[in-house]
């Protein structure tokens, strides 16, 4: 009895890991043929690189007039995104 408890539990579990190996490429395969993303804008480090995307601004260093020294580095960041327009309110009728 004890023997056969065994051989369905490892029938079972062999199952399961071929199961999971068949899935598994299903889903790599899936994966690989999306293209890469572009980098987040924060990333970039050059204006050049940032000003050629259409979805990134380029934010100019912050510099102390007193002291001529520079505050704060310039960097590079997202544009906001559009906010969708708020649909007309109908007023209900009486």
């Amino acid at each position: 009895m004890e023997k056969h408890r065994l051989g369905f539990l490892s029938l079972s579990a062999i199952a399961v890991v071929l199961t999971a190996l068949a899935f598994s490429d299903v889903s790599a395969e899936e994966k690989k043929k999306g293209e890469p993303k572009p980098p987040a804008c924060n990333s970039l480090k050059d204006e050049t690189g940032c000003t050629a995307r259409e979805d990134c601004t380029w934010v100019a260093a912050s510099i102390d007039a007193k002291t001529q020294k520079e505050k704060r580095k310039a960097y590079c960041r997202a544009k906001p995104k559009p906010k969708p327009k708020p649909k007309a309110k109908t007023e209900p009728k009486t």
